[in-house]
């Protein structure tokens, strides 16, 4: 069965399909359309989730074999299966067909991966999970959707915009849903929640294309110290609260950290990037951080980064710039040039 993407919370108040397949190119809706559905297993009994990234060279018998131990436990379990080409080959269809046949009461198999073409949908695995559950293509927002889908989103961050509040960020973010969404949480953290006006967007981010919190972490990524301490400055001469840059940093820094810990227990980095939901177009820039950097540091620089954050709200007596040019320079130089 085949249903939308803005059809699933109503189906899934009613249903819980034993598959899910969920397709498209537009990796904020797809991730969020998985959350969804693993929210709603999890509420019906399914406490366990075993994950797998079909990246080249990948063993499908871990497939066959996640079902195989079903029985020793008496959870209910998830499996998901991440396919980042969209094509999983010829053992990879027959693998993901069988798993199919096997779900039921306590085995859920959920599928992402990106936009199917004809040959991908008329598939035998991609034909299996339409057949056993529920195929879910979501597709982009449009230009003429995206002040509407704007609109929705600040309101479900607590923010209530007036239309020139909504027709600015659309400006900005050009289409890209996930510039989007970080230029609302940028809102909510600086203006709270409540009524959202274009002038208080405008006051608020008049600047940011130049000397933007994400450039400034993609900077760090690179390695481009000087870059990134100059974006800095930037920033803090432009009025940018604290609190923000150092929100940009800790969350990159969770990440990073999360990835040298699957690292170190024996994951390859691209299959810890997929998991972590690293977007594709970022796995370059983050992989060349990862390997300047032994195991370890992104935990220290994630406490230096605590100490940032309070300091940025005034429960701490340091200077909030000067820890974060510090996390910024960890991030930036190598260890060998730290030491």
């Amino acid at each position: 069965m085949k249903i939308n993407a803005n059809q699933l919370s109503s189906h899934l108040q009613n249903n819980l399909a034993p598959c899910y397949l969920v397709t498209g190119d537009e990796h904020l809706l797809v991730d969020e359309a998985l959350d969804t559905i693993r929210e709603a297993a999890r509420a019906r009994g399914f406490t366990s989730r075993d994950l797998f990234v079909a990246t080249a060279g990948f063993d499908w018998s871990q497939l066959r074999d996640s079902s195989a131990n079903l029985s020793l436990f008496a959870e209910r379990r998830i499996v998901e299966l991440r396919l980042p080409t969209g094509k999983p080959g010829r053992a990879g269809s027959q693998a993901i067909a069988d798993l199919a046949e096997q779900t039921g009461d306590d085995l859920m198999l959920i599928v992402s991966g990106p936009k199917l073409d004809r040959s991908g949908q008329s598939s035998k695995w991609a034909k299996a999970l339409d057949a056993r559950g529920v195929s879910i293509p979501v597709w982009p927002v449009g230009l003429r959707e995206l002040p509407g889908w704007i609109a929705a989103r600040m309101r479900q961050a607590g923010l209530q915009p007036d239309r020139g509040a909504v027709a600015i960020i659309a400006d900005r973010v050009e289409g890209n849903l996930l510039a989007a969404g970080q230029e609302i949480e940028k809102l909510r953290l600086l203006l709270g929640e409540g009524k959202v006006t274009a002038e208080d967007v405008g006051n608020a981010v008049a600047n940011s294309s130049r000397f933007d919190v994400f450039k400034l972490v993609d900077a760090a990524l690179t390695g481009d110290a000087k870059r990134a301490l100059r974006i800095l400055s930037g920033l803090r001469a432009e009025g940018v609260e604290p609190v923000i840059v150092v929100w940009s940093l800790t969350r990159e820094l969770r990440t990073l950290a999360t990835l040298t810990d699957a690292i170190e227990h024996g994951l390859d980095l691209a299959s810890a990037m997929q998991k972590a939901g690293v977007w594709r177009n970022r796995q370059a820039i983050v992989r060349s951080c990862v390997s300047r950097h032994r195991h370890g540091v992104f935990h220290r620089l994630l406490k230096l980064a605590n100490q940032a954050d309070q300091a940025s709200k005034g429960q701490l007596r340091a200077d909030p710039w000067q820890l974060a040019t510090d996390i910024i320079l960890g991030m930036s130089l190598s260890d060998r040039q730290v030491a």
